[in-house]
């Protein structure tokens, strides 16, 4: 295994206990034209890579119209940006060898958003996106994709050195102080367990049968399952409506996918 992380100290004491079995290499996910070195580093070390993780992230809260230009670009770069760049570096050998996995560690927050988090799912709706266009074009290969959509773990997300918050204004407070407040004091009584997420993860990557989205925990598939029925339904209030934006003599689409 190969861990590419900013800070090689803190997993320090898995190299040492595994020393033939894991590798770091100190790397910012941000830093895209290091990418193909850290598949390198894998490819020379252990001769091949059959599973890919992009698990680099980090929480923003606040109201759209205070998250500045570079606040939302630096998300889009850590989410979405970064982990494309390791996937086109990983997909040549995986591509020769026939098989591999790639697990895009996304959020409930990928795929519904509710005030004060615009920023932070626009990054992870960026990287489903895309993800999911990936596994229609990667499949062929034998290579898999799975999208992995957590709801709250107990893991360093909500500390104050992962969390950030956008300026604050009155305009705003009645709607994001609950948010702040919610968002702030999770820190280390989430619900979620980060060793049965990753035991999950592993059997997966593992079987026969990986999902294209998994979403991970109760509360995240009690919420993304919620958002599915709500659009569903919203979609039905206005589907004679919106139909009616076609040409009334125009065939139907024929489209490959």
């Amino acid at each position: 295994m190969v861990a590419a992380v900013r800070r090689p100290e803190a997993v320090a004491d898995i190299a040492s206990e595994h020393p033939d079995r894991f590798s770091t290499v100190t790397f910012d996910v941000r830093d895209t034209e290091a990418a193909p070195g850290v598949v390198e580093h894998a490819l020379e070390r252990f001769g091949r890579v059959d599973v890919l993780v992009n698990n680099a992230g980090r929480g923003m809260v606040g109201a759209a119209e205070l998250v500045d230009d570079s606040t939302l670009r630096d998300l889009m770069e850590l989410h979405l940006i970064g982990p494309a760049a390791l996937v086109r570096a990983a997909l040549p050998s995986m591509r020769v060898q026939g098989s591999g996995t790639i697990v895009q560690m996304s959020s409930q927050g990928g795929r519904m958003s509710f005030p004060g988090v615009g920023a932070y799912s626009a990054s992870k709706f960026a990287l489903e996106g895309w993800s999911e266009a990936l596994a229609g074009e990667v499949g062929q290969f034998g290579i898999r994709v799975m999208i992995v959509e957590p709801s709250r773990f107990r893991t360093a997300f909500n500390t104050p050195g992962v969390l950030s918050f956008a300026e604050s204004s009155s305009d705003y407070r009645e709607v994001l102080d609950p948010v702040l407040r919610d968002m702030a004091a999770a820190d280390g009584v989430q619900e979620g367990d980060p060793e049965k997420a990753a035991a999950i993860i592993n059997a997966l990557v593992h079987s026969e049968n990986v999902p294209l989205r998994l979403p991970l925990g109760k509360e995240a598939v009690e919420r993304i399952s919620a958002s599915y029925r709500k659009n569903l339904a919203e979609v039905s209030v206005w589907a004679d409506l919106a139909r009616s934006a076609d040409f009334a003599d125009a065939a139907g689409p024929v489209r490959p996918f």
